[in-house]
């Protein structure tokens, strides 16, 4: 395993498989250069460098552990060398806490082929973007989105780009394939992905340092939904000098059927890992999705919803309190019936915004189309997603793991 100093990830106590669940669940404890990653955790989407509607320093309040900048917007707007001048993306943006950078493929590839929405990950539309313009053994070209300019990202670029971003975490480019493609594609994509990975390590290994300190590389598994392909893709990547492991690519086009997919990834990686490695599911961060990522292995989760869903007049509650509606792992602060409400947003929540404003006045700025809205929304969001990962965290350690599953999901 290639070294990584100033890195070390530790298994502290495994849960005991109890009612049916696995026993894959860990606690652990990432070490970065900026901090110590307690996980299970959840990381927060800064895509371009902004944690949107909430500040670094509101963020370390609500105990976020680690935030997640995007190599792909980043590059196009400032800029990785401006990133770099200014020294890094913790000092420009004033975090000093753990952060990762994903590779800018899933970018690429989402926005030239279009959302499927049969996908568990996929958008609601799937409206092809002409920006990608070709995806070959060199790399990926596609059209800025800041100024119409032809770019091709390299394995070796996005390296380079994210030693200069200067994130403790980078990861390999890769393809992200879509749902509607057929095991040929799938095949062929994941050996382009897995070709790419040994020229970013080869990049990794010859290129300095990054712009904030040492940094450890994270391989991905694809193969999407095809049993023999993930399993072949979870071995070749527990084969690489990586210091941890992201499960990518296409999860399926149901809840079941994800957690299928993320089992095949996950068998391979238990079983061929010489010693632990933290693994992350890219993507993927709803309540129900971290119970059972968890119990498969899962140590870290990324989603864009805790911000997303802030900025549409939504916050978290726990669907076990019976609140949400069709499934769903929110409340909308819009509705009627929150206009005369003066209790907390959450009652179970010890958030900044819950210990201060009512659903009353929430509803009202939201209304209003009050920028505070976004703010107080984002703040309970992230406070709630850390609660989880908190009690998940709590969980392993009292082994009582399908209780809390429970607790969370069904009251």
């Amino acid at each position: 395993m290639t070294d990584y100093p100033g890195f070390d990830f530790e298994v502290t106590r495994s849960v005991t498989g109890e009612d049916g669940w696995p026993g894959a669940a860990r606690r652990g404890r990432v070490t970065t250069p900026h901090g110590i990653i307690e996980t299970p955790a959840f990381v927060f989407c800064a895509t371009r460098g902004a944690l949107r509607g909430v500040l670094p320093s509101q963020a370390r309040a609500e105990t976020t552990q680690i935030i997640l900048g995007n190599t792909y917007h980043l590059m196009l707007q400032p800029g990785a060398e401006r990133v770099a001048a200014l020294g890094g993306l913790h000092k420009m943006m004033g975090w000093d806490g753990p952060m990762l950078t994903d590779s800018g493929g899933f970018q690429i590839f989402s926005l030239g082929r279009g959302g499927d929405e049969k996908e568990i990950k996929g958008s609601r539309t799937d409206v092809r973007d002409p920006s990608l313009l070709a995806i070959d053994e060199a790399g990926a070209s596609f059209r800025s989105y800041v100024d119409g300019a032809k770019v091709t990202l390299t394995p070796e670029d996005s390296i380079r780009i994210q030693r200069q971003i200067g994130a403790d975490i980078i990861l390999v480019l890769d393809e992200c394939t879509p749902y509607h493609v057929d095991r040929e594609y799938t095949a062929q994509s994941m050996g382009l992905t897995h070709r790419w990975a040994l020229r970013s390590i080869a990049a990794f290994n010859e290129a300095e340092e990054g712009s904030a300190g040492p940094q450890g590389l994270y391989g991905i598994i694809q193969g999407g939904v095809y049993e023999d392909l993930r399993k072949e893709s979870a071995e070749f990547t527990a084969a690489q000098p990586y210091f941890g492991y992201a499960v990518g690519g296409c999860l399926g086009g149901t809840p079941e059927e994800m957690d299928d997919v993320v089992a095949l990834a996950m068998a391979p990686l238990n079983a061929a890992a010489s010693s632990p490695r933290p693994i992350h599911l890219l993507g993927v961060g709803s309540v129900r999705d971290v119970w059972n990522g968890v119990a498969k292995g899962i140590d870290t989760f990324d989603c864009v919803n805790p911000t997303r869903l802030a900025r549409h007049g939504s916050a978290y509650i726990r669907p076990g309190l019976g609140e949400t509606q069709n499934g769903r792992e929110f409340i909308n602060i819009k509705n009627a019936r929150f206009r005369e409400d003066p209790t907390p947003l959450d009652p179970e929540c010890d958030c900044a915004t819950c210990r201060s404003v009512s659903r009353a006045y929430l509803h009202h700025l939201v209304k209003a189309g009050e920028l505070n809205a976004v703010s107080l929304l984002a703040v309970h969001n992230v406070r709630f997603m850390n609660r989880l990962l908190e009690d998940v965290r709590a969980a392993i350690d009292n082994d009582d793991y399908a209780a809390r599953r429970a607790y969370w999901i069904d009251g």
